[in-house]
């Protein structure tokens, strides 16, 4: 595939200036007209309404968000060599920030300049999700960026997401280059897991809590007690665990997560553990009829909210657990909680927080505040990549 001759998209007069402000995302609101013939995932020159060029891009006319950038230097040649380019500047910078790191998300769509395009790496092994027409039309040069990049033994293609369906592709997962186990060792933080890429949520696993993890180490000692709720596959209790946690109880409704979660501690040697297979929002609950406590209460639940006129309902459900797990607090311990819905905002979770805490007689002092880890960065214009809400409070109750 050689370079192609570009059509012109010319963007309306009357149009914010997010992409000017380095928002990846062109809207089919924003475009006033298409000059030149463009197929769907073809590359295309934007001009603003002056005539000004502002940026190259892919386009698909069947998707609310037409365009996507690229970038914003002419001088760049949309090749192979382009494409091998921002692989490696991705990996390169989380060499930089994660020294020595052999499993991360390597490539993060808009955040590395390769919007549509996910890549995780599992030691030697790859896990790609193309999500993007303008992607898959440039899957050859793709894959040898990867080769070139990672010189990976195997690539395993999870494009088994419901998004392809809007930008007109079909939905497939399987080994894309070599052939590998599909249930992988890793280690993060100094804690082991098994990682299922074939079967697994998203791609196998969720990087994007590194550090949050990892925060964990100071609340940890020898007698402390944890309760990690929606533990999934056990992360947060693990790195309790490794931070020498005296008893950790780990539940979610899901008896593959919870038979995964054993595994895993198993494999690093902890034997501390009380497995539980329950709805959270009961076990909180119960326990708190029971008049249980733990020193350390982690609620790290999926997304409530996938859409924005879900909120009102996701942030019930987010105070119920919120209230629950600060009673569940011992007086002077630490609450530990997380939101990954884009649509909560930040305001709106500490917020929800607050009106939990009130209800429960605590007042909290928060020691910790974070978003995704080094591998998931965010470009400062685009506030759809500020979805993860990270918090430590410590509580102490309302006399």
């Amino acid at each position: 595939m050689g370079v192609e001759t570009m059509a012109k998209v010319i963007l309306k007069r009357e149009r914010k200036k997010r992409l000017e402000q380095g928002h990846p995302w062109i809207f089919q609101s924003e475009v006033d007209r298409i000059e030149g013939d463009a197929a769907p995932g073809d590359f295309v020159d934007v001009y603003n309404h002056q005539g000004y060029w502002l940026a190259k891009g892919y386009i698909n006319p069947a998707s609310q968000i037409i365009v996507r950038v690229l970038t914003q230097n002419p001088n760049d040649e949309l090749d192979e060599r382009f494409f091998i380019d921002r692989i490696r500047q991705a990996w390169a910078y989380r060499e930089r920030m994660i020294p020595g790191v052999r499993s991360c998300r390597a490539v993060y769509g808009e955040a590395d300049f390769l919007p549509g395009l996910i890549v995780d790496k599992y030691e030697d092994v790859l896990v790609v999700q193309i999500l993007a027409l303008g992607m898959e039309r440039r899957k050859d040069w793709i894959l040898r960026g990867l080769l070139d990049v990672f010189a990976p033994r195997a690539i395993y293609l999870r494009n088994d997401v419901s998004v392809r369906e809007l930008e007109g592709l079909k939905q497939e997962k399987g080994f894309w280059y070599g052939e590998a186990e599909t249930e992988i060792e890793i280690e993060e933080n100094g804690v082991k897991y098994i990682v299922d890429i074939e079967n697994g949520q998203k791609t196998g696993f969720f990087f994007d809590q590194r550090q949050n993890r990892a925060a964990l180490r100071p609340l940890i000692g020898p007698e402390t007690t944890v309760l990690d709720c929606f533990t999934h596959t056990g992360s947060f209790m693990l790195n309790a665990c490794l931070y020498g946690a005296k008893h950790a109880t780990a539940v979610d409704i899901s008896e593959h997560a919870i038979e995964t979660a054993k595994r895993n501690a198993a494999l690093n040697g902890f034997t501390n553990v009380e497995f539980v297979v329950a709805n959270a929002f009961d076990y909180l609950r119960e326990s708190v009829r029971a008049g249980k406590q733990w020193d350390v209460v982690i609620i790290d639940p999926p997304a409530f909210a996938k859409s924005a006129h879900a909120v009102p309902k996701a942030l019930r459900g987010y105070k119920d657990i919120n209230l629950n797990g600060l009673k569940l607090v011992k007086d002077g311990g630490f609450f530990v909680t997380s939101s990954c819905s884009y649509h909560v905002r930040p305001h709106l979770f500490q917020e929800m927080i607050a009106d939990a805490a009130f209800d429960a007689k605590k007042v909290l002092r928060q020691v910790y505040w974070n978003g995704a880890g080094y591998d998931h960065p965010k470009l400062l214009a685009a506030e759809e990549g500020d979805y993860l809400k990270f918090a430590i409070y410590e509580v102490h109750s309302r006399r």
